[in-house]
């Protein structure tokens, strides 16, 4: 006869503790059947070891949340805003380029505020690659709002994260929805130039090309769709539109015509001209309306209303405010997730231009 005893079996990690029992029995066993049931038992808690491990990397690849800095750094948000509001008031555009770099950060590896590192004799980063040189801009912004953050809350709140924030509230600065930011991203060590050049979607782009680069990110076509809706703040460099204007068919011919008196076939490449002809620093549905009546300024957007499968949305989108703005909120959350450093990835950047 051998007597089993309650056996607590105890798992710990740095969050929760897991409790198994293995409730009493006095059993009358063979040697044989103890061994078998000694078997048994072993292979019970080596599955229950198993799930531990996973139940362990959840807990250090922790989820995004909006409450991550409620304890650490409470005043985040009014600190990023009221930075954000100050620089928005010098330059409307701002708020448009700070948008356009969380975008180029999040479609590059994810969400890690890899674009906002410098280049060095030994490292080279993401802002001089093709989609970004003499394009992306706002970076002293970004530096502010860290400083900011710093004082106020030492090594604690990520460039990635400030990103984020910037982003949700220059487009509020300019009249457009707001949204819930996830927050709990950690910034990357390293940066890829290679990977920006490939995983940008190009001015150029067929709407074909835009819905895979967005499908490999885990977007749909109508989260590109709304995506696209950014275009309603902004400028963009003749060199980006310059082929549409005077090679494409798809554009209205008055438009196409007033767009080369600053764009002209040579030269010019810097010359600026609004994405949204109607309401260029207000951020609206007007983008959508400027597609249906074939005044988009680049190609790629243009693609968007050109006898294919985004057409109807288009046209929805032109309409009704209501839903675009709600299509857009979501979709800038989930590319707001995108590959997310967490946990003890990665690291909390003390000057978002290097690495600690």
């Amino acid at each position: 006869m051998f007597e089993v005893n309650e056996l607590p079996v105890t798992f710990q990690n740095d969050r929760s503790t897991l409790y198994i029992y293995i409730y009493p029995a006095i059993l009358w066993l063979t040697c044989d059947q103890y061994q078998l049931a000694m078997a048994a038992l072993l292979g019970e808690i080596t599955l229950l070891l198993g799930v531990l491990a996973l139940f362990s990397g959840a807990a250090v690849d922790a989820q995004l949340s909006p409450t991550f800095y409620s304890s650490s750094c409470p005043n985040l948000q009014s600190v990023v805003r009221s930075a954000m509001t100050q620089a928005v008031n010098r330059e409307r555009r701002m708020a448009a380029s700070i948008l356009r770099l969380f975008f180029h950060d999040c479609f590059v590896n994810g969400c890690d505020g890899s674009i906002l590192l410098d280049d060095t004799s030994t490292f080279t980063g993401e802002k001089n690659a093709g989609p970004n040189v003499n394009s992306v801009r706002g970076f002293e912004v970004i530096d502010t709002i860290k400083a900011n953050v710093e004082s106020a809350c030492r090594a604690t709140v990520s460039c990635a994260d400030i990103l984020a924030l910037a982003a949700r509230d220059g487009v509020v600065q300019l009249g457009g929805p707001t949204w819930t930011v996830q927050l709990g991203r950690r910034d990357a060590r390293t940066a890829s130039q290679s990977a920006a050049n490939s995983n940008l979607p190009g001015p150029g782009f067929s709407l074909a090309q835009l819905v895979a680069a967005f499908s490999a990110k885990g977007l749909s076509a109508r989260d590109m769709t709304a995506l696209s809706g950014a275009h309603t703040i902004g400028q963009a460099r003749c060199a980006t539109f310059r082929s549409h204007i005077y090679t494409d068919s798809n554009i209205n011919s008055s438009f196409a015509a007033l767009r080369r008196r600053n764009c002209p076939s040579s030269g010019g490449d810097s010359n600026l001209a609004p994405l949204d002809l109607q309401t260029p620093v207000g951020f609206d549905n007007r983008y959508y309306q400027n597609l249906v009546a074939q005044q988009g300024l680049l190609h790629s957007d243009q693609e968007l209303f050109n006898g294919g499968s985004q057409d109807a949305l288009v046209r929805l989108y032109s309409t009704n405010p209501a839903t675009f703005n709600s299509d857009f909120t979501a979709a800038m959350v989930r590319m707001g997730n995108i590959s997310p450093l967490t946990g003890s990835r990665g690291e909390i950047r003390v000057n978002c231009r290097r690495v600690n």
